[in-house]
Order: C-alpha cells, then structure tokens, then sequence
C-alpha cells in the first residue's frame, strides 16, 4: 500500500472486540483507517469463514487440533484476506470512474472541504476532463485507509497444553503480534492498556518493524497513552531495541469508551499542551537512542529523524472541537470512537444495542466494576450480557462458563489462572464468604462485588455474530457494549456519508446548545470520579491515601486553571470555548473544593 499521508483527519479506533472486527472491509476503501481487536482468534476464524462464504473465497479451517499455533495462524489468515478484500474493493472504486463514477464520488464527497485532492478533483470535473486524465490521476492521488490492528497488553496470559505450560511466544499477546508480525498489511499496530516489556522485548524478532534505508517502516507502532511522561518511558524503552513508535495517540482518562484508565487528575488540554511543547524534544531524544540501537543490531540507521504523529481520542463530538485540536495542539488526526457505534455501515452493532444507544441519556452511561480486569468499564444500562448475568445469579448459578478464557488471569487458587468472571472463581469465592460468617448486610456487599464481573471477551465480540446471522450457541445471545459519556449527545442511527459530514461540519447531528465542551466535560467526570473515591474511602483517611487526593486535587485545580488562561487567550474567537465556560469552571472548581472535603 502506498505510503502516502491519509487524506482524512479522523480515524475509527478499535470498539470492543467485535464492534470494529471488520471495519476496515468496510471503510477503507474511502481512505479512511480504522483499527480492528486482535483479542478473539475465535471471531477472528468464524469472520474469515463468513467472507469466505460470502465472496466464494476457499476456506480451510485453523483449529487446535490441525495447527500447534492456531492462534497466530488464525489472525495471520484473517488479516491477509481483509487486505486483499480491501486492495481489491479499493480497485474497484477506482475503476468505477469508468462507469458512472458513483463510489470514486462518494470517496471524494467524504473528503474534509478544504482538502486540495478534492478541490483538485472538482476542477478536472468542471472542465470536463477526459475520463482517462482523472483515472490517472486518482491512481497517484488516492489512498485506501490504513488497516490497523490493536493488542491489549494486559491481556497476555500463559497458555497450557494439556498439564504443559507453553513457552512465552505462545502467550495470547505474543501470538497475536506474531500473527499480525507474518501478515502481508503494510500498517500500524496500536499497544494499549501499558508497557509489557516481555512483549515489547518479542517485537524485536520480525523485521517488518525495522526501518529500511529509506526509514520507510512496513508494520509501524502506535502507543495508546494517557500523558507525556508514559509516552516518553515506553518510547525510550523501544528505541534501545531499535523499534521506532511512529504515533502517541494520546486518549482520555474518563472520556472514553471500554476500559477507563483514569489519571491522577491530569486533564487532557494540560496533556496535550505538554505534547505539543515537547515534541522535537521527544523525536531528538528517540532518534538518538534508535540510531545507536540500530548500530549495534547492524541494520539500516535512517538518515533523519524519523516522523512522529501525535493523535488524541476520547469525547470529541463536533466539528469545532475537531478543528481545534487539530490547528491549536497540531495535532495529525482525531480519533471519533462511540458515535460510530451509531453507524452501521462502520460497525456491527446489534439492532436491540443500536437501540439502546441511540436513545442513551447521561444517566444511562457509568462506570462499571464489571471488568474481569479491575479496572473500571464504561457500561450502559439495560446491555442484555448484564440482562443474561443476572438471570444466572438469581438462580443460584452466577458466573460464566468462560468459553473463551482470554481474561484468565487470576491466580489465587493455582498456578493454572482463572478469569474473576468465571462461575469457577465465583464459586470458590462465595464458599469463602460464607465461611467468614460476616453480618448479612456485610456479605451482601462483598457477594454482590463477587457476581459483578462479567464475561466480556465474550460480550464484547458477540454482536458481530449477531449482525451477521452466525452461530451464537458457546456465545450466547448476550451483548455487552463499552460507550463512552459522549453517545448521549448523539440520538440518531447514521449513514457514513453523514458522520463524515459532522465530523468536518458540513452538518450537525448533536445538539451543540446542551452538550458540554469535550474539556468540561471531562473536568466534570474527574471531579465526581474523585469524589467517589473519597466517599468509598473507609474514615479516617491514612497518610498515603490523603497526599493521594490532595494530589489529584491539585492536578484538576492546575487544569482548571490552564483552561481558564486557555479560554482568555482566545477570547470568545474559538467556538469550541462556548461563551459560558469560564462560569462552568468556576461553578465545577467550587463543587471540587466544598464536596471533597480534602484540604491541604
């Protein structure tokens, strides 16, 4: 694929495990990147099989018992197929040109306004171009979208065969790099949820992730990270290899769909500032390490620093904020996540969840503990997996039956890991509070944190099946779905042509008057994300726990601050600072000083 630079400024990123599972057959073809799980080889296998079928492609299937590395085979297989699925569609919009013209006008139309590929394209139209000319053009001009895949750090667990643990390559992250690291996709691979030094130690073992002479990188790296300093540490750690992370896509906290991540209070326009005044800082001091790094490996050291993109994502919603991020923090590209969920053409969202979603309010959107992970979920009221879960506790048999074991990680009960969503864990779990013989209202509350985790390496994959009519039986019909805050402001079920028209303002589909500004928006979950914090805190409040608030605190008073002086450098020019945003800052810093109740 060519290495030319996106013509959009907007991606898809990764939904869930199913949600964004093909969305690159869907959307490529216009330019457009979007990112795909690689968490579910199983998905992975039953979506191969259904494009098999479905463009008369041979398919033999990848099993256990026909492969000892079934897993990477499956991903490898998928990802071939979803390129030259993508190479070919691609092709046939271009050739389209020579018919009548529609999906090469479609790609052009979806284009921002002020792109010069699409002025350049309206001019050739409006002489009257030969046909032959504009295809020629188009040949040099357009690009499909970048087919991007996503890893997970943490989920990372050994696998066993039989009484045999498996060496490290055969861990679920490894296995997956390794069936992106074999695939032909000339793309980017997004590392989220942290730093894993043994899989980032694996990367090292393919060449795809090396530059060539040219410093032209084949599979690139992309970090998913929540401030500089996380940017920084990971991006030196993976110079010292000789591995180049050619974007920081920097997302919210709380702002965001699937698992919440929060920060110690760092805001993301304070974040995004550091970013901005930090970049060449953060290219020289990479370039250093890598090119001694690539010395020493005897490989190619480019002839410049290589490039680096700097991305945010996480509760844009209008084209004001879009433009904004972009022209003032310099941003390459913004990532437009939940409302997508809205969009069928883009992802595969069951009709009964569309529903749910298109009518969700701020009050059906909250923060879960029902990740097997521990860490907090973005959830939405009235999911039928959370439906499907408590039918099983009201008949005395909570818990999954962990069909596809990607969340064992927990080892408290044997070396062999266990998901804490498992019926096995929760079971072992509840006959242990039973024992403690704990006052009735004290094991309630410790039953009911036991049954909250949920199985969502299921959940999360299983609409995909749904929407297209394949076999829910080891899944069952339960759909959990993963928003972020910011789909409350958006109440319709949308073509692409009209997403992309609201995300470069040639229409609006949310209310603007009632939505919060994405900054204060942000600000608002923060502050009531600490103040539940502290209202849970056990009283009195231990040394280490009140330096803690006090820190976080102070870091959402020092953003409040750097929005107020963001807010009057621009005065009242930049719309996306509505008029009224220094009285919400105001109102929000008083709400976070008298409901606290943490003092310095």
């Amino acid at each position: 694929m060519s290495t030319q630079q996106p013509l959009h400024s907007f991606h898809v990123p990764v939904m869930g495990i199913g949600f964004t599972i093909d969305t690159p057959v869907k959307v490529a073809h216009y330019g457009i990147a979007s990112v795909m799980s690689l968490v579910d080889d199983i998905l992975v296998e039953k979506m191969r099989e259904f494009y098999s079928n479905k463009l008369n492609i041979p398919f033999a299937p990848i099993t256990e018992k026909n492969s000892s590395d079934h897993r990477a085979e499956r991903i490898t297989a998928y990802l071939n197929m979803v390129d030259k699925i993508v190479l070919e569609k691609f092709e046939n919009m271009k050739r389209s040109i020579h018919e009548t013209g529609e999906e090469v006008q479609k790609y052009i139309d979806m284009l921002p306004d002020l792109s010069a590929v699409k002025k350049q394209f309206q001019e050739m139209v409006a002489k009257n171009t030969v046909k032959e000319d504009i295809a020629a053009w188009i040949d040099k001009q357009l690009t499909p979208g970048s087919i991007d895949v996503n890893i997970m750090t943490k989920l990372d667990k050994d696998n066993w065969r039989g009484d045999e643990k498996l060496s490290n390559e055969f861990n679920d992250a490894h296995a997956a790099l390794r069936g992106y690291a074999q695939s032909t996709l000339r793309s980017c691979i997004v590392f989220s949820a942290g730093m894993n030094p043994r899989l980032y130690g694996y990367i090292e073992k393919f060449n795809d992730f090396y530059p060539d002479e040219t410093g032209d990188i084949k599979k690139k790296i992309i970090l998913k990270v929540s401030d500089y300093r996380s940017a920084i540490i990971q991006g030196k750690f993976l110079a010292k290899k000789g591995l180049w992370v050619s974007e920081y896509r920097i997302e919210s906290g709380l702002n965001c769909g699937g698992h919440a991540f929060a920060t110690d209070g760092y805001l993301m326009g304070p974040i995004l500032e550091e970013f901005k005044k930090n970049r060449q800082e953060l290219i020289q001091t990479t370039h250093g390490i890598i090119t001694e790094a690539l010395k020493t490996k005897n490989r190619p050291v480019p002839p410049s620093p290589l490039p680096i993109k700097i991305t945010a994502q996480g509760g844009v919603g209008t084209a004001d904020e879009h433009n904004f991020l972009l022209n003032y923090y310099g941003l390459d590209s913004i990532g437009w996540g939940s409302p997508f969920l809205l969009c069928p053409e883009v992802t595969n969202v069951d009709d009964h969840t569309l529903g749910l979603l298109a009518n969700a309010k701020e009050e059906d959107l909250y923060l879960s503990n029902i990740s097997p992970l521990g860490v907090p979920f973005n959830s939405l009221r009235g999911n039928t997996k959370d439906i499907e879960k408590q039918e099983y506790i009201d008949k005395g048999r909570p818990g999954s039956a962990c069909p596809k074991k990607y969340i064992q990680l927990n080892t408290e009960f044997g070396e062999k890991a266990i998901c804490r969503a498992s019926r096995q864990y929760q079971n072992i779990r509840i006959n242990l509070l039973d024992e403690k013989g704990l006052k009735e209202e004290d094991r309630q509350k410790e039953f009911d944190a036991i049954v909250d985790k949920s199985c969502i390496c299921v959940g999360l994959g299983t609409s995909a099946l749904i929407v297209n009519n394949l076999n829910t039986r080891t899944e069952g019909p339960g759909v959990s779905v993963c928003p972020g805050p910011n789909i409350a402001y958006f109440d319709k079920v949308v073509t692409l042509k009209t997403m992309t028209d609201h995300i470069y303002g040639r229409l609006s589909i949310v209310n603007e008057a009632t939505r919060p500004n994405l900054f204060i928006k942000e600000l608002q979950l923060y502050v009531d994300y600490l103040k539940n914090m502290i209202a849970e805190t056990p009283k009195p409040f231990s040394e280490k726990q009140m330096k803690y608030y006090q820190l976080f605190q102070q870091n959402l008073d020092e953003g409040i601050t750097y929005y107020k002086q963001l807010y009057s450098d621009f005065e009242v020019k930049v719309a996306v600072l509505k008029n009224d945003v220094l009285d919400e800052l105001n109102q929000i810093r008083t709400e976070l000083h008298e409901h606290t109740l943490v003092t310095a």
